[in-house]
């Protein structure tokens, strides 16, 4: 195995990329990659954090532009935590330098985006993967066993419940992710468990949507109602709504032939037998593979990983899109995009 360390580039420091560089530094990530580069396109903003992470990182270079950065340094790894709009352009941009990929969700601002990523990143031969991190919690990782065994036997359907007070959230305001072109719940939550649910169930192949939109036309939904269909036939119901008052909940429930299983608030997990109440299921906190930023080195040392990839992006993007953009014939067979 070949002990030179990953040369790692973060372009965007909004809260993920933040996040990520204070990963990097931890002891075990800073023995297997080095922070080449860091770009942040805000010049207050990329001062500000050149002054906070200087001294974590006195020998990377500083870019306001990705371009610049991915033309005169030399990286391994690109890890792109941008708006998704500019995801595209940047991924891309990596992939034809035959630069590994880590790219926050939502892979791309489009089906056709995310397919040319997921065809670019095939033929560059390249580790390409997506943020998801969800299936390594916990409490999915229990619920996947507990399917698996049948604990609630057939599956008849599921409820996937999105509630937020106030969308964006107090600790997430910025200029995009209220817009209706690159932001909102459906979006920037609803891909998270779209992504689970496939990974739980198996491909959703129809979506019927119904969003609530305000007045103002460059909002993003303040509600949602909607039907998916899995490959298996199995329903899922998706309820959401924004600017409530009450508390948040975001929310999964499994109902089954023998009993339910809730995944209530991301990781509070329930169940319970026809006819009984729901029980609290104890869950051991046993997910060793988080973060994601472990896998992705792991795979790019050539070492046994677990991540997801572009075609996972791909994947919930094309039920994503559906959502967001609803048909105006009712029911839309999204199995065409998958080819």
């Amino acid at each position: 195995m070949n002990s030179k360390k990953i040369r790692m580039a973060v372009i965007g420091l909004g809260h993920m990329g933040q996040y990520m560089l204070r990963l990097a530094a931890q002891p075990e990530f800073a023995q297997a990659i080095e922070i080449a580069a860091i770009c942040e396109a805000n010049e207050q903003a990329r001062e500000q954090f050149q002054h906070t992470y200087q001294d974590s990182f006195p020998h990377a270079a500083w870019y306001s532009d990705y371009a610049a950065l991915l033309e005169e340094t030399d990286v391994d790894l690109a890890y792109i935590s941008v708006p998704p709009a500019f995801h595209y352009e940047i991924a891309m941009e990596a992939l034809r330098r035959k630069i590994h990929v880590f790219c926050e969700k939502p892979l791309a601002n489009s089906v056709e985006e995310a397919w040319e990523l997921l065809q670019q990143a095939r033929e560059a031969q390249v580790v390409h993967a997506i943020h998801f991190s969800m299936p390594h919690e916990p409490s999915v990782e229990r619920v996947r066993s507990m399917l698996e065994e049948k604990a609630i036997g057939e599956i008849r359907k599921l409820d996937l419940i999105l509630q937020f007070p106030q969308w964006p959230r107090s600790w997430q305001q910025n200029s995009w992710i209220g817009t209706r072109q690159q932001g909102g719940f459906v979006l920037e939550v609803g891909v998270h468990w779209i992504h689970v649910i496939q990974k739980l169930l198996g491909r959703i192949t129809h979506v019927q949507s119904e969003l609530e939109l305000p007045e103002q036309s460059g909002l993003c939904e303040t509600g949602i109602r909607a039907g998916l269909r899995l490959d298996s036939g199995i329903p899922v119901h998706l309820s959401g709504i924004s600017g409530f008052a009450g508390e948040e909940r975001v929310s999964l429930i499994l109902y089954g032939t023998e009993g339910t299983i809730a995944l209530e608030n991301w990781d509070q997990l329930y169940t319970g037998a026809v006819g009984q109440p729901l029980e609290p299921v104890q869950v051991e906190d046993s997910a060793d593979a988080l973060p994601v930023l472990r896998q992705v080195i792991q795979a790019i040392q050539g070492k046994p990983a677990r991540y997801f990839t572009f075609q996972d992006g791909y994947d919930a993007q094309a039920v994503l899109e559906a959502l967001r953009h609803p048909a105006s014939s009712g029911w839309e067979d999204i199995r065409p995009e998958y080819s």
